[in-house]
């Protein structure tokens, strides 16, 4: 089948390709994003491939059904970024990859949390100038501390199982308590106690209305004043903005992310050689208690090599009629003349 895979990489192709050795599709690799001055890049392609910055708005989907497209195949797990009820209405699935590696996006996570508690960046940096100084380096023992973790899915329990190793109190915020998380001896409470309680809150939930800017003004007040703050998730969990405020007046103490909410026109690129327009980002990476990484928690070669495993498995499904395993549940399409 003929695949137009958007916005890819070096690395996309090699493990794309490699996959596609047992599957034996015509894969057209673009390094553009999908949007909709794109779009028609993929006519003639039954399937397209897409990642978490691509932007299936109704009208790239318009345009890509228009060009014979029939399938969406995204190679990440979120599905924000798809205009689920015009896919329906236009006749198209969808499919993503439910699961690649929980623990490489939990292990970045832990990561994060060890970068930002024992500034590991600055006495990285300190070292190289030869400056041997601990002045400033001063951290915490993880040991006894209480560990919020919400969302406690896959990754969420993997998170919650290292951070078990280090003998932390396991807090958790979901919809539905995970038995497993239980069994760790986590304790379940609404969104606002842990907040209140925890010393680190790690956010590791899907991007949806519900949730979207989930930490904001509000909640940041509800916060244990110096809390750690990570987010490995997605960007729109985050009201940046509010975060900032949170930082500047001590209200949180120490910030790790490795999504944004705008990271659309920023991650993924090489733009040393730029002028970054983006304020906001700019001001986040001026501060000495925040720690920043680019979209990387899942960039592990066993994680990448199952989302291409996945995808193109998903592809063959389609071609050959089968009922497609990683399908997302589209809305209910109403007639024309309803």
């Amino acid at each position: 089948m003929k695949v137009a895979v958007f916005n890819t990489k070096q690395y996309d192709r090699r493990f794309l390709s490699a996959a596609n050795a047992e599957h034996g599709h015509e894969l057209i690799f673009y390094e553009a994003h999908l949007e909709p001055n794109t779009a028609s890049l993929a006519s003639g392609c039954p399937a397209v491939c897409l990642f978490v910055n691509d932007h299936a708005s109704a009208k790239t989907l318009e345009t890509l059904a228009a060009g014979g497209t029939q399938l969406i195949a995204l190679r990440c797990t979120g599905y924000n970024n798809v205009d689920l009820e015009a896919a329906a209405s236009l006749g198209m699935q969808v499919v993503r990859v439910t699961d690649y590696s929980p623990y490489s996006v939990a292990e970045h996570a832990v990561g994060l949390v060890m970068m930002l508690n024992r500034r590991l960046y600055k006495a990285y940096n300190r070292v190289r100038d030869d400056n041997f100084s601990l002045n400033g380096l001063m951290g915490f023992d993880l040991h006894g501390k209480t560990v919020g973790v919400i969302g406690t899915g896959k990754i969420g329990q993997c998170f919650a199982q290292i951070m078990k190793g280090f003998g932390c109190q396991l807090l958790g915020y979901d919809v539905q308590p995970n038995p497993a998380c239980l069994e760790l001896g986590m304790r379940y409470a609404d969104l606002s106690n842990v907040l209140a309680i925890a010393d680190v809150v790690s956010l590791h939930c899907p991007l949806l209305p519900s949730t979207y800017h989930l930490i904001n003004a509000t909640t940041i007040q509800q916060m244990k004043p110096g809390v750690m703050v990570i987010n490995t998730s997605r960007g729109g969990l985050v009201d940046t903005r509010a975060v900032i405020e949170g930082i500047k007046s001590g209200q949180i103490g120490f910030l790790g992310i490795d999504v944004y909410e705008e990271e659309a026109e920023l991650f993924f690129e090489d733009l040393s050689d730029t002028v970054i327009q983006d304020d906001v980002f700019q001001l986040l990476q001026s501060f000495s208690n925040v720690v920043i990484t680019a979209h990387q928690a899942f960039f592990t070669q066993e994680a990448v090599g199952t989302i291409a495993e996945t995808t193109l498995n998903s592809i063959t499904e389609f071609e050959q009629g089968r009922s497609l395993t990683n399908a997302i549940a589209l809305p209910a399409r109403i007639p024309a003349n309803a």
